[in-house]
């Protein structure tokens, strides 16, 4: 016997919970869905970002499966809904990626490290590529894939007939909207500058789950889901925020994030030093008994020697970190005047509380191209120092930045560029920083740091910057510095130009780090995989 439409809507009435007929906390519903995609996404990058950097390759990466996640859900979503229309269904869905959500920071950790420890001795080729993705697929594409399944789960309810079909779902449409703006904008300037990213997915996993709770909770049923769910969630608010990204270190003095970065600091009776990953080495040191760092800070103080300097001098350092170049320049030479830039406010923060920066070392808060082009003043020397990892600003890595470093010199001025990543190619991210450079300064050296895969690329457009250099160097005082400027001058290598030039329409700066990466991984997979043997991954992570 056919049932009758009157009939239908009634068995619908009953089967569904009293709630649900309110469409407002259906709207609410895809609120706040559509609010924790954008929170969790942007929660990614913060999470992945001390481990693989922060590129647009790892964006691209998080994006990608992302979206991957959503469309997968939409169809599953949608043939789900017209299947079997359970809103239990659907709300244990959110009660799920909530507690999954509350996890990420936890298990996601831990999960970064057995993946990166697996792929390094696996694979030899796009390590952060491999790493990212595979990372993205298992930690976020599944609560994401749930929360994708709201909407088609939601038009079921809401629509009532096809005369407002329209009207309803686009209705659900801004909902989802709105909400996903603010989640772009709360995580990034309120929630993890103030209490990190950590804490951050807890909030949104909350939310979550009270959304799922009131359901369950109104239609007096699914008690032991809602109870589950909360004691996971309790646990998770236990052990989360425990879970530092660092989480094998020991005796850190300063574990934190700013809007620009995760940030570390470690210290011990020899030196104070700050990490913005925990993958890629050392940003900045203080020694604390003074004298040369042994790192590309001692290097680039040929810079000044090179430079044709009077009694007194100007140095200006893009990418300021903690100040170790401006202290050491300050310490070694007389009459030196250093101020820098750095966009990063929270490290300057730690400089001061940290590294005995100076008082009358001036920093400015602001990115390195941009204060050059509001800045008149003019420099002896300019050391550019805003390359980390891959993740190298490509506005400034192009001609176009370089022209503006030239016109910032002072007659005699000298440019000194720390490239932190050598590469084999002959076409690779330093060959082409170093073309780009020569299209816009006559003369260019580079050195190679000891020790480290750090190179020092010195400019000026003085054709007696080397000379000048060697007669300085045999006059300095301090044996140590006067050994150290004998070994760069040794070593000193002029660059012969080529055609590669950067520019700002075209510095695929973050692809050719990729490469450099990999010729890095794979110079030490032998020595990991030793590791690996004798210590598993705590042998990889701890280095």
């Amino acid at each position: 016997m056919e049932v009758s439409n009157e009939k239908k809507k009634e068995i619908k009435t009953k089967a569904v919970p009293k709630i649900l007929s309110n469409k407002k906390y259906l709207y609410l519903t895809e609120f706040f869905s559509g609010m924790s995609v954008m929170a969790v996404e942007l929660g990614a990058s913060r999470l992945l970002a001390p481990y693989f950097s922060s590129s647009q390759i790892v964006w691209t990466i998080i994006i990608g499966t992302i979206m991957i996640a959503m469309a997968l859900s939409n169809i599953y979503g949608g043939k789900s809904a017209d299947k079997n229309p359970n809103p239990d269904k659907l709300y244990g869905r959110i009660l799920i990626a909530g507690v999954w959500i509350a996890a990420i920071p936890f298990i996601g950790k831990i999960a970064i490290a057995g993946i990166s420890a697996l792929l390094v001795v696996t694979v030899n080729t796009n390590f952060l590529i491999w790493a990212a993705f595979i990372t993205c697929m298992v930690v976020f594409v599944y609560p994401l894939f749930l929360l994708g399944t709201v909407t088609p789960s939601l038009v079921k309810y809401t629509v009532d007939s096809l005369d407002d079909s329209g009207k309803t779902v686009g209705t659900l449409g801004a909902f989802n909207t709105i909400g996903s703006i603010i989640g772009t904008f709360v995580p990034t300037f309120i929630s993890i500058p103030a209490v990190g990213t950590a804490v951050t997915f807890l909030i949104f996993a909350a939310i979550l789950l009270i959304l799922g709770i009131v359901y369950f909770i109104s239609s007096k049923r699914g008690v032991v889901k809602t109870v589950s769910a909360a004691v996971m969630f309790a646990v998770c608010c236990v052990f989360s925020p425990s879970m530092g990204f660092a989480f094998w270190e020991k005796d850190l003095a300063y574990e934190g994030e700013s809007v620009y970065n995760y940030l570390q600091v470690k210290d011990n009776e020899r030196r104070t030093a700050l990490s913005t990953n925990v993958l890629f080495g050392v940003q900045s040191v203080y020694m604390k008994s003074g004298g040369l760092t042994g790192m590309y800070y001692d290097y680039a103080m040929a810079a000044p020697v090179m430079a044709d300097m009077g009694e007194s001098a100007d140095i200006l350092i893009l990418g300021m970190g903690t100040g170790t170049y401006a202290k050491q320049c300050m310490e070694y030479f007389d009459g030196v005047t250093a101020e820098g830039v750095e966009i990063d406010e929270k490290i300057t923060e730690l400089a001061h509380e940290y590294f005995e920066l100076p008082s009358e070392v001036n920093v400015t808060t602001y990115d390195g191209r941009a204060f050059l082009n509001v800045c008149e003043k003019k420099y002896d020397v300019i050391m550019v120092d805003a390359y980390q990892d891959i993740t190298i600003p490509f506005q400034m890595s192009s001609r176009e930045f370089f022209a503006q470093v030239r016109a910032h010199l002072k007659e005699g001025g000298v440019m000194v560029v720390n490239m932190n990543m050598r590469s084999k190619d002959n076409d690779g991210i330093n060959i082409r920083l170093a073309d780009t450079i020569a299209s816009e300064f006559s003369e260019i050296y580079t050195v190679d740091v000891s020790g480290s895969t750090n190179r020092e690329l010195f400019a000026s457009n003085d054709p007696r910057m080397i000379e000048r250099f060697r007669e300085k160097s045999a006059a300095i005082e301090n044996e140590e510095l006067r050994l150290l400027m004998n070994k760069i001058d040794n070593e000193l290598s002029e660059y012969e130009a080529g055609d590669l030039v950067l520019t700002d329409d075209k510095a695929p700066v973050e692809i050719l780090g990729m490469s450099v990466i990999d010729d890095l991984i794979q110079d030490e997979l032998t020595y990991y995989k030793e590791r690996f043997k004798e210590d598993g991954i705590r042998g990889i992570i701890g280095g």
